[in-house]
């Protein structure tokens, strides 16, 4: 007979272990997600290319014409604002589909046994399909303005993990909250509606004062706005170097404590549902 030895933290090995055992379980959601989100829809797909396009043009006409905001160098207001846009409508939207995602899943949640991690990171997926939908809009922005990249645009991948980072660290948290306290579905909108006002999506973050540069990259998204302008804009646009390992401790930081939020929250979960 085989010897069963158990050690320390030996659950919460088994646990991750798990999570790679129940993987075509995690195909299947996402899939399933991505397949329903525009299955009824008349246009289908092309929702996620009209709905930060027509965010795009809000804000060109707005910070760009109106208020004359200042564009990073030479390059076209538009084309500016889209490259920002892009991370932060994948890190809005991963909020939105994720927060829901347990409360949607409750009869499945309540029947059978799975890491339940699977599903929240499941939605984060389906918001990343519409993130790399939206880039076949900025490449032809891109072909229209005849803006060529430099060779920053290979540093590209980066900043989209970094993104994806940031995105699933306080989806998991507000997903693990927004179980036991409903409400939080009406701050959740509040929240990505302020966020985006205050992250660098229809200005350059050229003009924050020099004085509050570091506390103004405490949030997240600045650093992966900024980097994927730089990538995409290459010397039009100017990139604050020490925001960067501030926004990825950061994003660590909110990493680790949605992760441990979820964790000490999971097993109540098919309760409370």
């Amino acid at each position: 007979m085989p010897e069963l030895v158990i050690e320390p933290g030996g659950a919460e090995r088994l646990y991750w272990e798990g999570l790679w055992q129940y993987r075509e379980l995690f195909k299947v959601l996402a899939w399933r997600d991505v397949s329903v989100r525009y299955k009824q829809t008349v246009i289908g797909i092309a929702w996620a290319l009209i709905r930060p396009f027509l965010t795009m043009v809000v804000f060109t006409a707005v910070f760009g014409g109106i208020a004359r905001l200042p564009s990073d160098g030479s390059a076209p207001y538009a084309l500016m604002v889209f490259a920002g846009l892009l991370p932060w409508a994948f890190f809005s939207a991963a909020l939105a589909d994720a927060s829901g995602s347990l409360v949607g899943n409750a009869n499945l949640i309540s029947k059978v046994y799975f890491p339940r991690l699977i599903v929240p990171t499941a939605s984060v997926i389906v918001a990343f399909v519409d993130f790399l939908i939206s880039f076949a809009i900025l490449a032809a922005m891109m072909a229209w303005y005849r803006f060529m990249p430099g060779p920053q645009l290979l540093l590209l991948p980066v900043f989209v993990v970094i993104a994806f980072l940031a995105s699933l660290g306080p989806a998991l948290w507000l997903t693990a909250l927004n179980v036991k306290y409903r409400d939080f579905r009406y701050v959740i909108p509040f929240v990505v509606q302020l966020g985006l006002y205050v992250s660098p999506v229809g200005f350059s973050s050229s003009v924050i004062p020099d004085e509050w540069r570091l506390l103004y990259s405490l949030n997240p998204m600045v650093g992966v706005i900024e980097g994927f302008l730089w990538c995409v804009l290459g010397e039009q646009s100017r990139i604050y170097l020490p925001g960067i390992p501030i926004g990825i401790g950061i994003t660590a930081l909110f990493l680790w404590l949605g992760i441990a939020q979820f964790r000490k929250m999971e097993k109540s979960f098919a309760d409370l549902i």
